[in-house]
């Protein structure tokens, strides 16, 4: 005979199979969701008749939901999408640390990484982060990639890399465009992306319409451009000018301009 007791713990034990079973199955079913609401946006892009083929195009996604799903960012390289927004800290797999006290710089535009493990570390503020480590120059460093809060991971690797060569998933760009996105450079005529994979992460001038990439307005983005930085102006989704020099050179440039 089972004992009362015993009846619980089992009762217990399958409640909270089912409860993570059910958690991870509801996870699944979001992202094939996200997944078919893109395939309807691209449907809806091909009906509208838009010609920039970078609508088509669909990065793959990892949908990682537990540090040993996450795992698969070991099997390929990855590229980093958004130059110069992610932080990374040395790393000492000897010991298995991450010195979050000291920032070691940012993740450079298209940056290519070899990802070595994926791992959860203690953090700063109580909560686990998850990170996933690499090498670079020599030394061992760790990028977050995610966390942990009440049991449950959340990840943003997706939102972060890369886990197909970009020149195969924009090879329909011109040579000449590849050529300035490799030399970090941007080129009149270049689109929003092309110039966020040459020069990473832009914000948005104070007086620019908010729209995303939008063909219809002037719209004017900084660019930290790892301590280089660009003002660019964007009209019907092409670069139309290009100023070195932070928020101070764009207002001279733009002085000097409204005096003719």
């Amino acid at each position: 005979m089972i004992s009362d007791e015993a009846k619980k713990k089992i009762q217990l034990g399958l409640g909270l199979v089912v409860l993570v079973v059910g958690v991870r199955a509801g996870y699944i079913l979001y992202q094939r969701h996200e997944e078919y609401v893109a395939a309807e946006k691209r449907e809806q892009a091909k009906r509208a008749g838009y010609a920039n083929a970078d609508y088509y195009v669909t990065p793959k996604k990892l949908h990682p939901f537990d540090v040993k799903s996450a795992q698969q960012l070991t099997e390929q390289p990855v590229w980093v999408k958004e130059g110069y927004r992610y932080t990374y800290y040395r790393y000492v797999p000897v010991v298995k640390r991450v010195d979050f006290a000291h920032e070691e710089g940012l993740l450079g535009p298209l940056e290519r990484l070899e990802i070595k493990d994926v791992m959860a570390v203690p953090a700063p503020g109580g909560r686990k982060q998850v990170v996933a480590t690499f090498e670079k120059d020599g030394h061992s460093f760790a990028v977050p990639v995610g966390f942990e809060a009440e049991g449950q991971y959340k990840f943003y690797s997706d939102e972060m890399f890369f886990v197909e060569d970009p020149h195969e998933l924009y090879k329909h760009w011109p040579a000449d465009v590849w050529q300035a996105v490799e030399r970090h450079e941007v080129k009149p005529g270049m689109n929003e992306l092309q110039v966020d994979f040459a020069v990473g992460m832009g914000s948005l001038d104070a007086g620019s319409s908010s729209a995303e990439r939008t063909l219809s307005a002037e719209r004017t983005l900084h660019y930290a451009n790892g301590g280089k930085p660009l003002v660019v102006v964007y009209r019907d989704g092409k670069v139309a000018e290009v100023i070195s020099g932070g928020p101070e050179a764009f207002r001279v440039e733009r002085k000097s301009k409204s005096r003719f």
